[in-house]
């Protein structure tokens, strides 16, 4: 049946033109933006799986971050290290020289000159190797202890309930005892605490940061310092006391960091309970994605100052040295060679942890890397045969719409029954 008022032919050319318009548009899309999942319209599934595994390199590139910060921190205690070391040296060859049973009293004076003034510049190299805040090589304001911090060295995928950890000065009374948990804190520090001390956490959550403040009481038990960690974080920090090594630990699935905050009451506490350098505001952080506590390294530091606490590598070369006599100068030779093997063991553990740290690092580059040529193989267009469907579905709309035409002239062929 021939009619005016519906044309059955023209609306099928023009469904089949709406269609093949509709799959140019995402064509030319694909080609446009090279991918053939852009949003979770595109595919759903395929979507989410690579958006979770962008968050993942996005991690992933935290943790490299974060050890870059720690290779940082671990070359330059290294390079003080290695002065330290050629320092000690050129005390030696002094001591030697001034062994000498035929030295005048102004020839040991002026070896005794040059010896002092050689020594005295240990201490400033060790104070100036900071780094970010952290100095591995001056003690800080250790009891006895080195200090240390756990570097994760990949995001935890997989490892499940991934932590970040953060560990402080170790509490002893000076003798490598340490204090139980039901000590006080002025105690335990041996310091005395101000009304404004307190600790500042600053937890990071993708582009959510939360602070909270805790107040740091002399009153307080360590056991009750440690409660109120968690009390104050809503349980998103909490913090632990191991009385075999004197140490709190701080712990949380979230990024965070800690800034110790000495008051005015008096200011010599800083430091203290964060294992800060001892600077206030200095904030100790761990700026790397959660792992379990197989993904850790531990980075340990050292004291390389002059007559640093027993067990430290320069704790036989002090002040007191004097090479002024020939049995003075032996002593100083004794000391030296002592402080230099130790120095030379420090510095070989220094270097084993920069070095795991760069293997790890090149790892996590390569992993990064074959995660993104995943998400690629899952959304990126083949655009070879984007192009050749995109030239296709343009000499099908052409066709379409000539032939929409020839379907809208079909009506008017009724004009021909009345001529």
């Amino acid at each position: 049946m021939t009619s005016v008022n519906t044309n059955y032919g023209a609306l099928v050319a023009l469904q089949s033109l709406n269609q093949t318009t509709k799959e140019l548009a995402e064509v030319q899309n694909r080609v446009n933006t090279g991918l053939k999942v852009a949003s979770a319209k595109d595919n759903g599934a395929v979507f989410a799986i690579a958006e979770g595994q962008r968050a993942r390199v996005a991690s992933i590139g935290a943790v490299m971050d974060g050890i870059d910060r720690a290779t940082s921190v671990i070359d330059v205690g290294l390079s003080a290290g290695e002065a330290i070391g050629d320092i000690l040296k050129q005390l030696k060859e002094k001591a030697v020289a001034a062994q000498a049973t035929d030295l005048s009293t102004d020839q040991r004076a002026a070896l005794q000159a040059d010896f002092n003034a050689l020594r005295n510049q240990i201490d400033q190299i060790a104070n100036a190797a900071t780094f970010n805040g952290s100095n591995l090589v001056n003690g800080g304001n250790m009891t006895g202890s080195s200090t240390q911090f756990d570097v994760l060295t990949s995001d935890g995928a997989g490892g499940g309930g991934g932590r970040y950890t953060l560990q402080g000065l170790a509490f002893d009374d000076g003798s490598g005892n340490f204090f139980s948990s039901a000590a006080q804190l002025d105690d335990a520090t041996g310091l005395t605490i101000g009304a404004d001390d307190a600790l500042e956490f600053t937890i990071t959550n993708g582009n959510e940061t939360t602070t909270f403040t805790i107040d740091v009481e002399a009153s307080d038990t360590i056991a009750q310092f440690v409660a109120r960690v968690a009390s104050a974080s809503d349980g998103r920090v909490t913090a632990s006391y191991d009385d075999q090594t004197g140490r709190i630990s701080y712990s949380s699935s979230e990024q965070f960091t800690v800034t110790f905050t000495d008051g005015t009451d008096p200011a010599d506490d800083s430091g203290f309970l964060d294992g800060t350098s001892g600077t206030t505001g200095t904030q100790m952080t761990v700026a790397v994605a959660p792992g379990s506590g197989s993904n850790e390294l531990t980075v340990s530091g050292f004291d390389f100052r002059l007559g640093g606490a027993s067990g430290q590598a320069l704790n036989t070369v002090t002040a007191a040295l004097n090479i002024s006599t020939a049995n003075g100068a032996s002593a100083a030779v004794t000391a030296i060679d002592t402080a230099l093997t130790a120095l030379n063991r420090d510095l070989a553990t220094m270097g084993a942890q920069s070095k795991a740290l760069d293997v790890q690092k090149t790892f996590l580059g390569k992993l990064s890397d074959s995660i993104e040529a995943g998400i690629g193989n899952l959304v990126d267009a083949d655009l070879a045969k984007e192009s050749a469907r995109l030239q296709a579905l343009q000499v099908k709309q052409q066709l379409g719409a000539q032939a929409l035409s020839i379907a809208n002239s079909a009506p008017s062929i009724v004009l021909s029954f009345f001529r």
